[in-house]
């Protein structure tokens, strides 16, 4: 009889629940995240975490086999349930080529490989369609994706690579490198000296006020800034290779004045 993998599934972050139900397995997810917004359905689901909290037994209540888990700030609830006898992997994925070999594992793990190739190659040639697209703009425009606004905080790295990809040029890519925030953080008048031509702000679980942005010391004079929800784009999964990068491109193309592709 073939291995059929894990059967009872909670995702503490979205974009595992995500992978899932784009697999076709999604009957095995019994707990989500409190913020799953994509699919829409998975918001049926049992809520069972915020980002670094979870209800510990509402959890073990929900009799999982595995639970899934991203990053050192997921590292407190991942030791609290390998302490009360839970599977648990915790990934830790940073970069485009990152989230793609996350696919790829999670596929292996609940036995839909052939699918997480399929997966993974429609994601590879959605990327490529919007580099193609991007390579036809006149310039690459300066710009700082604000991750946060107190303090300031630059973007992360599959975010800096998405941007590149979209057709921008990140102002701090140095710092990309840095996986904890406190890393990324920014002086305001750094940024106004790097000469960013857009900001493109996406403050998780805050609305963007552009105004905000444009009222800040020095900044009136930044013309074009715009938001990206973080749902889209913070999240290291299928949402950001998606509906992230191309609303990305789709800001950069009408800074440089060039249509990007239909929908």
């Amino acid at each position: 009889m073939p291995l059929t993998g894990p059967r009872r599934i909670v995702c503490l972050t979205e974009e595992t629940t995500e992978t899932l139900y784009l697999l076709g397995e999604q009957d095995r997810i019994v707990g989500v995240s409190g913020f799953t917004c994509r699919p829409k359905e998975a918001r049926q689901k049992p809520k069972v975490s915020a980002f670094t909290s979870a209800k510990i037994e509402k959890i073990l209540e929900l009799r999982p086999d595995l639970v899934l888990g991203f990053s050192n700030l997921q590292a407190k609830i991942a030791e609290e349930l390998i302490q009360a006898g839970i599977n648990v992997m915790v990934f830790n994925q940073r970069s485009v080529e990152e989230i793609l070999e996350m696919i790829l594992m999670l596929a292996r793990i609940v036995a839909a490989e052939r699918a997480g190739i399929e997966l993974v190659e429609r994601l590879r040639s959605g990327l490529d369609e919007i580099a193609r697209s991007a390579a036809r703009f006149p310039r690459r425009p300066r710009v700082f994706f604000e991750e946060w606004m107190d303090p300031l905080i630059s973007g992360i790295r599959w975010v800096d690579e998405l941007l590149e990809i979209a057709g921008g040029q990140p102002i701090f890519p140095e710092l990309r490198e840095q996986q904890a925030a406190g890393g990324r953080i920014v002086e305001p008048a750094a940024v106004l000296a790097a000469e960013p031509e857009v900001v493109i702000a996406s403050w998780c679980g805050r609305k963007v006020n552009p105004e905000q942005i444009r009222g800040r010391e020095g900044w009136s004079g930044i013309r074009h800034v715009y938001e990206v929800k973080s749902t889209y784009i913070l999240q290291p999964g299928p949402a950001s290779l998606t509906e992230g990068v191309r609303q990305l491109h789709e800001i950069l193309a009408r800074v440089v004045r060039v249509e990007a592709p239909a929908r």
